[in-house]
């Protein structure tokens, strides 16, 4: 069964910090690329941060040098730590695996599951 589990989100204060699991089942693990995304409310989900195989790091400009993404594969966990978190950095936060290592034009392979919330208050 191919299933994706996020947990570890929360209310933070503005330059807090909160680090995301992501529990990943039904593959191989140390074969997949690996993504968070996240969606606001009223926004588009976007792909933030990701990580391949070979430990190969993507993040967008927004959080870079804030989030750290990185991955434990004898626990089948990808992990998303978070600090210096702003306001705008409020969604629901997603795993999924990608479609491959360039990030340009990568998509979410499986189902969806239900994020974790994130708040952060000014």
């Amino acid at each position: 069964q191919r299933q994706v589990v996020e947990s570890g989100g929360g209310l933070v204060q503005s330059g807090g910090s909160l680090r995301l699991s992501c529990v990943v089942s039904g593959h191989i693990f140390s074969t997949l690329v690996l993504g968070w995304y996240r969606q606001a409310p009223g926004k588009q989900r976007e792909l933030v941060a990701g990580i391949t195989p070979a430990g190969r790091l993507h993040y967008i400009d927004d959080v870079q040098g804030r989030f750290v993404v990185s991955r434990d594969n004898a626990e089948r966990t990808m992990y998303l730590q978070m600090d210096s978190l702003k306001p705008e950095d409020t969604a629901v936060y997603y795993c999924n695996i990608l479609s491959g290592n360039l990030w340009t034009g990568t998509r979410a392979m499986w189902d969806w599951g239900q994020g974790t919330q994130v708040t952060v208050s000014s």
